[in-house]
């Protein structure tokens, strides 16, 4: 892949993107730079967020000061070193210490694209600020909170991931595709439900390790009525009674990335890279919710997650059909039902 923004900022981009970087790699050149950089600069907020130590106060006031300069209204960055130094993963501390130098890469791209960036970016902090006010931090305190109503995990899950959808379909449509009024209506609907498919996915395959750090994104309002508390939660053998709520929420995630094979659908059969780059994390996400399904997600030493093998399977089927007309609805429609 050619580069992207500079060295630095796409080697912190590589370090830092896992699995996400192989949907960057596909994505056309157009729009290549500015998903990987909305990207780096969510993950910043990220990993304030989710820094295992400190007060709630503190987090946020950093991600406030954070985003008053990311959103290009005060030119005082936080003191990050801190954060920084408690990081385990080399590229978030890495990424934490060149802060500037990301927020510095929108110069790179056009007032309008800097726009929808910050725009998502703004919606994904707001969430994140929500989650600390709400739990505090991500600390092993021994205590739980939870979300109440299933229209507040509707709405966390649009705000840092279907937002990401919203972007994602907004840049596409400056600079990739143009489309009908009544058609634009029904692709930002699909991509704000395709993301929040892939933060749904997340949050049901992470009960354990999000019970731990003192949070349950199942709403008490759900547990209450099939008799289970959060801490319940916590033992494996639960999972039968868990199971027909767990089983709901899976539908629920399967209805949004239902929609996501429609936004697929919904793209131009020449744009390759745009749909390989939509596909592939349909398809990884299928193959969790299958598994899901299977498995028993309260059993905090087995994490369900599809392995490099059959991601690597994934992305050469994913080449294959783009080439041949209906076929990428095809797989991503049997790859579902498998």
């Amino acid at each position: 892949m050619t580069g992207l923004i500079n060295p630095e900022i796409d080697t912190l981009l590589k370090d830092t993107s896992r699995s996400f970087f192989l949907t960057l790699e596909m994505l056309p050149k157009k729009i290549r730079g500015q998903v990987g950089l909305l990207y780096l600069l969510a993950r910043v907020a990220d990993t304030i967020a989710d820094t295992k130590t400190g007060s709630a106060d503190h987090l946020i006031k950093t991600l406030e000061e954070y985003d008053s300069v990311a959103q290009g209204t005060s030119n005082e960055l936080p003191e990050m070193e801190s954060i920084a130094a408690l990081q385990e993963h080399d590229g978030e501390r890495r990424l934490l210490g060149n802060v500037g130098g990301v927020i510095s890469a929108l110069e790179k791209y056009s007032e309008d694209d800097q726009k929808l960036i910050r725009k998502c970016l703004g919606i994904i902090i707001g969430g994140q600020t929500l989650d600390l006010q709400r739990f505090g931090p991500a600390n092993e305190s021994g205590s739980i909170s939870a979300l109440q109503h299933p229209d507040e995990l509707d709405d966390y899950a649009y705000r840092v991931a279907g937002s990401v959808g919203e972007f994602w379909t907004s840049i596409t449509l400056a600079h990739l595709i143009n489309v009908n009024q009544q058609k634009e209506s029904r692709i930002y609907d699909h991509g704000v439900r395709f993301g929040k498919a892939l933060q749904m996915i997340n949050i049901l395959r992470d009960i354990p390790e999000d019970l731990r750090f003192g949070r349950c994104y199942i709403p008490m309002d759900s547990l209450d009525a099939i008799g289970i508390s959060p801490t319940n939660l916590l033992e494996a053998g639960n999972m039968e009674k868990f199971r027909p709520l767990y089983d709901q929420l899976l539908d629920v995630t399967s209805g949004h990335l239902d929609a996501a094979v429609e936004y697929v659908g919904m793209l131009p059969y020449s744009q390759f890279r745009l749909r390989g780059a939509c596909m592939l994390p349909i398809l990884i996400a299928q193959n969790t919710v299958n598994m899901l399904r299977e498995q028993n997600v309260l059993d905090a030493e087995n994490r369900v997650k599809v392995s490099r093998d059959e991601i690597k399977i994934l992305i050469k089927k994913t080449k294959r059909s783009l080439l041949i007309p209906g076929a990428s609805q095809k797989l991503l429609k049997t790859n579902r039902d498998a």
